[in-house]
């Protein structure tokens, strides 16, 4: 059963296109990574599904409902939410007002508190960093607001841009475990990571694009295929 379908998609950035026919099918409950070189289109992927790209044809379908052309603030409504590559935080905001801007559609400000516990639960670092603006937040701290951000309006889909970029080991690791946590409750995610072989240890299922398109897609044993070492080698 798919909770979101992609079906010959074409999409790109103005006249430039940089998605072609591509498919996926996303099931619920699961970590789906998308990888790739670099420009084959995985961030672009995430960028269709959340309105933010050109879409020539094609289809995006969540939950049996087509919303190709959907308003991105009626997708945020329906249950999917995004945190762009780069930590892309508020940095003269406190911890508190980034995670609150999360729950902007959000109008209960009792829910926006149960909100706010239930991701202070999750990360429970940014607990006594609440009154810290987020440009004193280490790197590691700065992801993690990010995502907890993201989580803000209980999304039953989180699209994840890079969410390893720029940390060390540690932090990577660290978030990696926190992408698991986030599954265990029942959180659909859609991971775009260079780190291959890392992020391949905690999906459930991989796609890998090769110029705009699903070339392959599995569990983490077609790491070990001759075809991975051609897409990233050309060999």
């Amino acid at each position: 059963m798919s909770l979101l379908s992609i079906s010959k998609l074409n999409a790109g950035y103005g006249k430039l296109q940089v998605l072609f026919d591509l498919g996926m099918n996303i099931e619920p409950g699961k970590i789906n990574l998308v990888i790739g070189p670099n420009g084959a289109g995985k961030s672009t992927v995430l960028k269709s599904i959340f309105n933010l790209t050109d879409i020539y044809s094609g289809k995006i379908e969540y939950r049996d409902k087509n919303i190709t052309k959907l308003p991105t603030h009626d997708r945020i409504q329906m249950g999917i939410s995004i945190v762009p590559q780069g930590r892309q935080v508020f940095p003269s905001l406190t911890v508190k007002e980034n995670l609150e801007m999360g729950a902007f559609l959000t109008r209960d400000p009792k829910l926006i508190e149960s909100k706010l516990k239930r991701v202070l639960d999750l990360f429970p670092v940014l607990r006594d960093k609440l009154s810290d603006n987020a440009f004193n937040l280490s790197g590691g701290q700065q992801q993690m607001l990010a995502i907890a951000r993201g989580l803000m309006q209980d999304p039953q889909v989180l699209l994840l841009d890079e969410p390893s970029l720029g940390l060390d080991p540690k932090n990577m690791k660290l978030i990696f475990d926190k992408i698991q946590e986030i599954k265990s409750n029942g959180t659909t995610i859609i991971m775009v990571e260079q780190n291959a072989k890392a992020a391949c240890e905690i999906a459930d299922k991989i796609f890998v694009l090769e110029e705009g398109k699903v070339a392959l897609e599995g569990d983490k044993r077609i790491l070990k295929t001759d075809k991975i070492k051609k897409i990233y080698l050309g060999r």
